[in-house]
């Protein structure tokens, strides 16, 4: 191939236009600022808490549905492993948005928190909740990877432009206009890239449906042609493990920092309801074009195109298969435009990912705990070190593994089973305490560890019910166990703080030995929604 030179023109103007948004919402936040009662890190970090309601909407939605949103989704539906009914991502999103909207954002909210640490902090301390932190971290720096990654292949299939080079350019960008103005830049910068998005790919989708060596995709959903159907099958051995998936892609968003983002810089409560809510019916609709997109991939018969034979799956490429249907299945100024709804889908994610895990290290680790006087203008340059530091460990990671699904799920994984459940007990059990946080990380951290992950190579040294090898050869859990470990994690928390409140209440353990300074009096109580 030989470089795509108007798909690079392209390019560079969208990335013109997406710098150009940045800078003006870098001068509108020194203006905010002004006016603001708030100090500067509320600014950067949550626009002064009166984001535009919809702008928010806007924001949220194009945080979720980023680069392993498209990519993975049609990824799913191609592969004849997988199919329709195991491309989950849009249906959970409607329930991360819906029990965000209805029981988490009142308790952020009302509190005023600034960041999604802020509860852990002001109940377990400072030692414990920084030990906790670090898989949020590591959740973002994994999602700037998997977002880096959808892009480097679609270019470097679609433009013919190298695969590092692809992802430095694209990295250094992201980082570029998140410095600049914070969530204000990184807000009205996804609305411009959310209508991306939203035209690109529902202009694209209507050549690959008509392209002459393409089956009806009504055809091949439930008959053999290519390939097996793409609507794909749940087999009741399986259906342990699409459980497991769904709930992991459901929980595993409501302990992502970015999310709460969003629901802090909203002006009220009702504002962060109607976010939630309406970005879950967005997501949905911007699930449908990738959707089709795997559909009609899986019904082409790859030989009697450009592409040739074997197919992309032979070829150990599905997870490529967008750009090489955009590539392959319509005209060259369509692939260019399928292109930058990619672009914009990456870009969408990655500065969320950024200012997010920069939001937990500056105000929760550098300000409360490192340098409690640090001014408002050290601040604003610890969150830019940190977004610069999470960007390039991002990057870094790209060139380790290229498959969008692997950093997904296993960033994902991460919040569901260790996050999830910490944040559900702090906040609404009262009686949650150190002592019982500190149980159900170490539990749910070594319980994860040993049941190991094929993704990443990690063999099983605990083998659930169902455990056998998979279509590939490789030991996989087929058992919920993901979901075991995330309510084996939140029961534990709550057993052990309840045991320790009444081992100090009781006065079985003098006061001296209280290491976490607990509350002996509190009894075991939900706090309502």
């Amino acid at each position: 191939m030989v470089l795509n030179v108007p798909g690079l023109v392209v390019m560079g103007l969208f990335y013109v236009l997406i710098l150009g948004t940045g800078i003006w919402a870098s001068m509108r936040s020194k203006k905010e600022e002004k006016k603001c009662k708030g100090d500067g890190m509320e600014i950067t970090l949550l626009a002064g808490r009166n984001i535009n309601l919809l702008v928010g909407i806007f924001t949220l939605t194009a945080t979720w549905v980023g680069g392993g949103f498209i990519l993975g989704i049609a990824e799913a539906v191609y592969n004849p492993t997988l199919g329709l009914v195991w491309a989950l991502m849009p249906v959970p999103y409607i329930l991360t948005f819906f029990l965000g909207g209805i029981f988490f954002a009142k308790p952020m909210r009302e509190n005023k928190y600034l960041t999604m640490m802020d509860p852990f902090q002001i109940k377990y301390g400072d030692v414990l909740s920084s030990a906790l932190i670090l898989p949020a971290l590591v959740a973002d720096v994994l999602w700037v990877a998997r977002t880096l990654v959808s892009l480097g292949g679609t270019m470097s299939v679609i433009l013919d432009l190298s695969y590092v080079y692809s992802i430095i350019i694209s990295s250094v960008v992201a980082i570029a206009y998140t410095l600049m103005g914070g969530l204000y830049s990184v807000a009205y910068t996804d609305v411009i890239q959310l209508i991306l998005i939203f035209v690109s790919l529902y202009v694209c989708v209507p050549f690959m449906m008509t392209n002459e060596n393409s089956l009806d995709i009504s055809m091949t959903a439930y008959n053999q042609t290519f390939q097996a159907p793409w609507v794909g099958k749940v087999e009741l051995q399986d259906a342990g493990k699409w459980f497991d998936d769904f709930m992991v892609l459901a929980l595993g968003g409501l302990a992502y920092q970015a999310f709460y983002q969003r629901i802090l810089s909203a002006s009220s409560y009702t504002q962060a309801q109607v976010t939630c809510f309406a970005s879950s019916a967005f997501c949905l609709v911007l699930g449908i074009p990738s959707i089709l997109i795997g559909a009609v991939a899986a019904s082409t018969d790859w030989n009697s195109t450009s592409y040739g034979s074997p197919s992309p799956y032979e070829r150990g490429q599905a997870g490529s298969i967008l750009p090489i249907a955009l590539q392959y299945l319509t005209p060259a100024y369509i692939s260019i435009i399928g292109i930058g709804a990619v672009a914009a889908a990456v870009m969408s994610s990655m500065d969320s990912a950024l200012l997010s895990s920069a939001s937990m290290f500056s105000s929760n680790i550098y300000k409360n705990i490192l340098r409690k006087q640090a001014s408002d203008r050290e601040m604003q340059w610890v969150i830019r070190i940190s977004v610069v530091v999470v960007g390039l460990a991002g990057t870094a990671l790209t060139f380790l593994d290229n498959s969008v699904l692997v950093f997904w799920l296993v960033g994902v994984d991460m919040s569901y089973t260790i996050m999830f459940p910490q944040l559900v007990c702090v906040l609404f059990f009262k009686v949650s305490n150190g002592y019982g946080a500190s149980t159900g990380y170490l539990l749910g951290m070594a319980l994860r560890l040993m049941s190991g992950e094929p993704l990443i190579g990690l063999p099983p040294l605990i083998r659930f019910p169902g455990c056998r090898l998979d279509a590939e050869g490789t030991l996989t859990q087929f058992f919920p166990f993901r979901t075991t470990i995330m309510l084996t994690s939140l029961v534990s928390i709550v057993l052990v703080s309840w045991l320790a409140s009444i081992i100090f209440n009781k006065g079985l353990l003098a006061e001296r030995w209280d290491v976490f300074k607990i509350n002996p009096t509190i009894l075991l109580k939900v706090n309502p929604p």
